[in-house]
């Protein structure tokens, strides 16, 4: 029971990390809001695109409102708006880069806000004219020094008259009620003695639907969007990891069970003929499993606790989490694995135990065990209607208009043909040694023949041994090529659908200033977000995207809009707009409209285009975008022409000049990264259980099959012989499942990539990752091979007979 036991520990190390990191996870009261007890938020939106869409900011009206009522409740002892805004330093003329950096590094804010978080002048004064500046002492700046700050508009000099140890930035009151004129929370800080709670209380009675009030924990939510949704994205990458580690966990242990019942046959038939009842062998192995268990949740405990902050501290350095994130060690975890532990032994037992109890009291004198037949009609129509429906739900993929669809319909279609080959695999093993035959025709002699024949004999034994690498191989090839693939075809269709010789795009910066958009020549899309209630939804807003654009420039290099109605040429004036089928507005309709300055503007639709054919939700004039959203940050620039008339980035402006293949390659490439990421921990699971899981079955085979090799050895094999018989085994068995889930995955993807050509109206390659296939095949390999030899040599020490004493 080795294998199992490993099978568990593994898996409970894997399941208490997850739980442990996923606790961990939990949203953080930012430092810099630590000293306000209350915290009044804007009011939510919500975004079907966006896991955590932007809230509705208030106006500056509203903002002084609010103040003026929240400042009279008692034991408030000031009222403080935060305002936020792009702003960077400029360091030896370039900026600092902003890649794996918190949010707030590169955030300026009002003086007033550094009351929110406690924060003292560690030398200088606070800033009161505009051109004044408080930075972080990081940075290396003295009071008095000056500094140019890179901002939405362009480089401004400003002179340093403080310094703090906190990042960010921070100006007078009154320069950042210009950059962030829209508010999204306004923080009180309580007089001495004060009680949150009432405070809280009161101010709920004021804001009422204007906005949440939040207290103690409930913080958290002010957390920045950056961190939010990498926090986000490591709780989904560590949940997959835990529900795939439990699942597995339970396939190992299955396996194992099954493969020792199946040996210990003679074994169960002489305690069933000495009495032992159906019932008594099902609790004796019932029993062994809940040892098992028990032991393996104790040491898996131990295992997932001492790796913790190392894998967290990993998960922080990969992105997959922000830098506030601290792993902590909490009761709850370690008594839900001591719990999960027996409970998955068992059930991975289950199905063994039962089919220990059906052993016939007879079994005790078989002496040979040959397969009588090969499959059975059920397995032959299940596999066949599983495989049917894969290749069904493999042409949905093929067709599929919607990409989430198309994705659905993929991974159905993957476990469908997985799920069938693993029941039709029997009937595939005599075409595969066929193929094995070829490279042992010469010099295979004897011992090649015993490869081939005692594999085709006992072809649904080799078949279940083969089933994890089966599983294995077909999972990681899907997903792994079903990522690198989609990657590739949303960057064909991002390259076609843009009519540049290069893209001017930001370096070591968020975004593009004006200055950087006015030193070229080209179109400029400066992306927003706006608010407004959704046709049918309710009453909360929905946040909508939107690109503020020169409408000629547009025009030119835009390739991929489709007009429904209306003309993008109307797009003229500040107050017009073209929207998308989704918003369900016709031309000719006055669409109001919240921007980020918390200001209501009615738009004039004059044009819709088709959903995705854009790249936003809504196409404004720049010049709106810019009045209503003072750090808006251009997020391209299309270049025309390219070779030896290529455009040069600005210097200081934080831009490089790439071609349109390299832009549309990295367009998406921080979100690319994380999902890869996720992938190959995914992988990493299924692969090391899979590789585990043959090397446990061949472990057991080779205890299992000592007579027969001495039975070799008496038969003229050498020692040598003997070990390749059993290397070549365990490499036929690789071999099988590899080819059999490799077939299933590859024919999975081919129409994936059929779906995604099709969406993306552009040519998409089929990405493969053979580095990653061939880790998995070599892992598988490496452990069977170990799994098989090394016991076999071992056994090969003792005679070949032996005499009794």
């Amino acid at each position: 029971m080795a294998g199992a036991l490993v099978a568990v520990v593994v898996g409970i190390a894997l399941v208490l990390l997850a739980l442990m990191l996923l606790l961990a996870g939990r949203p953080i009261v930012p430092d810099r809001l630590a000293a306000a007890a209350v915290v009044v938020q804007a009011p939510e939106s919500r975004s079907p695109a966006e896991a955590f869409p932007p809230t509705v900011p208030w106006s500056a009206a509203k903002t002084d409102d609010l103040s003026r009522r929240l400042g009279a409740v008692p034991g408030v002892e000031a009222v403080v708006p935060d305002r936020s805004f792009y702003v960077q330093a400029l360091v030896d003329g370039r900026p600092p880069a902003v890649e794996g950096q918190r949010q707030d590094t590169y955030e300026g804010h009002g003086w007033s806000s550094a009351r929110l978080g406690g924060l003292a002048l560690v030398s200088g004064a606070q800033p009161r004219r505009p051109g004044e500046v408080v930075v972080d002492r990081a940075l290396g700046f003295r009071p008095g020094s000056s500094v140019t700050l890179l901002t939405a508009t362009g480089p401004v000099p400003y002179t340093v008259t403080g310094l703090v140890d906190a990042p960010g930035y921070l100006v007078a009151d009154a320069v950042a009620a210009e950059l962030a004129p829209g508010v999204r929370a306004i923080g009180l800080v309580l007089e001495p003695g004060a009680d949150p709670g009432a405070v809280a209380a009161a101010a709920r009675d004021i804001v009422g639907d204007d906005g949440r009030v939040l207290s103690s924990g409930e913080r958290g939510a002010l957390e920045p969007r950056d961190d939010a949704r990498a926090r986000w994205i490591g709780m989904q990458a560590l949940t997959g990891v835990a529900t795939l580690a439990g699942f597995v966990t339970v396939f190992v242990v299955a396996s194992t069970f099954a493969f020792s019942v199946a040996q210990r046959r003679r074994e169960l038939g002489l305690l069933r003929a000495i009495g032992a009842t159906p019932r008594q062998v099902r609790r004796m192995v019932y029993g062994e499993a809940l040892l098992v268990g028990g032991i393996g949740a104790v040491l898996g405990s131990i295992v997932g606790a001492a790796a913790a902050p190392t894998v967290g501290r990993a998960l922080v350095e990969a992105g997959l989490e922000p830098a506030t994130y601290e792993v902590r060690y909490e009761l709850l975890p370690f008594v839900a694995v001591l719990a999960l532990g027996p409970v998955v032994a068992v059930l991975g037992a289950w199905s063994a135990a039962r089919r220990a109890a059906r052993v016939r009291p007879l079994e005790a004198l078989r002496e040979a065990v040959v397969e009588r037949r090969r499959m059975g009609r059920l397995r032959w129509v299940a596999g066949g209607l599983l495989t049917t429906s894969g290749i069904a739900l493999a042409v949905g993929t093929a067709t599929a208009d919607d990409a989430q669809d198309g994705a659905t319909f993929a991974l159905y279609a993957a476990m469908a043909l997985i799920t069938g080959m693993v029941a039709l695999a029997p009937a595939a093993v005599r075409p595969i040694v066929g193929l094995w035959r070829l490279p042992l025709r010469r010099g295979g002699g004897a011992i090649g023949l015993l490869v081939r024949e005692g594999a085709a004999t006992a072809a649904r034994r080799t078949a279940s041994t083969a089933a994890p690498v089966l599983l294995t191989v077909g999972f990681a090839v899907l997903v792994a090529g079903m990522v690198r693939t989609t990657t590739e075809a949303y960057a064909a269709g991002r390259a076609a659908d843009v009519d540049a010789g290069q893209v001017l795009v930001p370096d070591r910066t968020p975004g593009l200033s004006d200055a950087a958009v006015a030193a070229v020549p080209g179109a400029a899309m400066l992306p927003t977000t706006v608010f407004a209630p959704e046709n049918g939804a309710g009453t909360t807003p929905r946040a909508w995207s939107a690109l503020g654009v020169d409408t000629t420039a547009f025009i030119r290099t835009d390739r991929g809009a489709r007009v429904v109605a209306g003309s993008l040429e109307d797009l003229r004036e500040t107050d017009t707009a073209v929207v998308a089928e989704s918003v369900r507005r016709k031309v000719g309709d006055s669409y109001p409209v919240v921007f980020a300055d918390g200001e209501r503007v009615t738009l004039r639709v004059v044009a819709v285009v088709a959903d995705r054919s854009v790249r936003a939700d809504l196409l404004l004039a720049r010049e709106t975008v810019r009045r209503h959203d003072p750090s808006a940050l251009t997020s391209a620039i299309y270049l025309p022409g390219g070779g030896d008339g290529a455009v040069s980035a600005p210097p200081g402006a934080g831009a490089r000049v790439i071609d349109v293949a390299t832009w549309a390659a990295e367009a998406d490439s921080s979100e690319d990264r994380l999902v890869w990421l996720f992938t190959l921990m995914l992988i990493g699971v299924s692969a090391g259980y899979g590789a585990l899981a043959v090397a446990n079955t061949l472990l057991m085979a080779a205890q299992g099959r000592a007579a027969d090799l001495r039975v070799m050895r008496l038969a003229g094999a050498t020692r040598r012989q003997v070990a390749g018989y059993v290397a070549a085994e365990s490499a036929l068995v690789v071999l099988i499942g590899a080819v059999l889930g490799g077939v299933v995955a590859i024919g999975a993807l081919v129409s994936i990539r059929a779906g995604l050509s099709q969406q993306v109206g552009a040519a998409v390659e089929l990405v493969l990752p053979w580095p990653v296939i061939g880790g998995v095949v070599g892992l598988c390999l490496l452990l069977a091979l170990l799994a098989g030899v090394l016991p076999t040599r071992r056994m090969l020490r003792e005679r070949a007979i032996r005499m009794p004493s």
